[in-house]
């Protein structure tokens, strides 16, 4: 597995909209899904990745946590399925489901949407305002794999209540860790000369 940063998308960037499949229910999830929701937390994560699999509990927490307190939450993998199997939408919905994740979770079979959030790795999270606007991007909190720090989801937390709060967000943020999103081939380096 390849550690891998994100991207850091610039504070104040519109929420780019998409257009996918919801892998339980074969619904098409966009922006306006979450227009009546105060926010929009969008997750890019994916099966297989040992960084996802060791927050997995914890973003099904996030889910019980703030979907009730009108937070609306999309997870989005967009990983190359034909080579990585356990990303396939099929394989998606089992894990949405043995989560019990209270969120739809969307299969970006083009990668356009990886491409439009400028993602990186899995996982990464975006947090946008009323407005729609990226109020916080980067890790869930200090732990890894193999670091023995706790999973407490306490950066992303923070900015949740924060907003939820009506207070300001530091903009002191920390880029998450995780492994690379899987290109198809031929679409890496396109998405890295832009």
């Amino acid at each position: 597995m390849a550690a891998t940063p994100s991207t850091m998308l610039p504070l104040g960037t519109k929420a780019p909209a998409f257009n996918l499949p919801n892998v339980l229910t074969g619904k098409v999830i966009t922006l306006s899904t979450f227009e009546k929701n105060q926010l929009l937390l969008v997750m890019i994560i994916s099966r297989h990745c040992p960084y996802v699999k060791h927050v997995k509990d914890e973003l099904a927490r996030i889910g019980f946590d703030y979907v009730p307190k009108n937070v609306g939450i999309v997870a989005i993998s967009s990983n190359d399925a034909s080579n990585y199997p356990d990303d396939s939408p099929e394989n998606l919905k089992t894990m949405a489901l043995e989560l019990k994740f209270n969120f739809p979770v969307c299969y970006d079979e083009s990668q356009e949407v990886a491409k439009a959030y400028h993602a990186a790795c899995t996982p990464e999270f975006y947090l946008f305002d009323q407005d729609r606007k990226l109020v916080y991007r980067g890790q869930l909190d200090d732990s890894r794999p193999k670091n023995n720090s706790p999973v407490t989801g306490k950066d992303l937390r923070a900015a949740l209540e924060a907003l939820l709060s009506g207070k300001a967000i530091s903009a002191d943020q920390k880029p998450g860790i995780g492994c690379n999103i899987k290109w198809k081939p031929g679409n890496e380096l396109d998405y890295f000369s832009k």
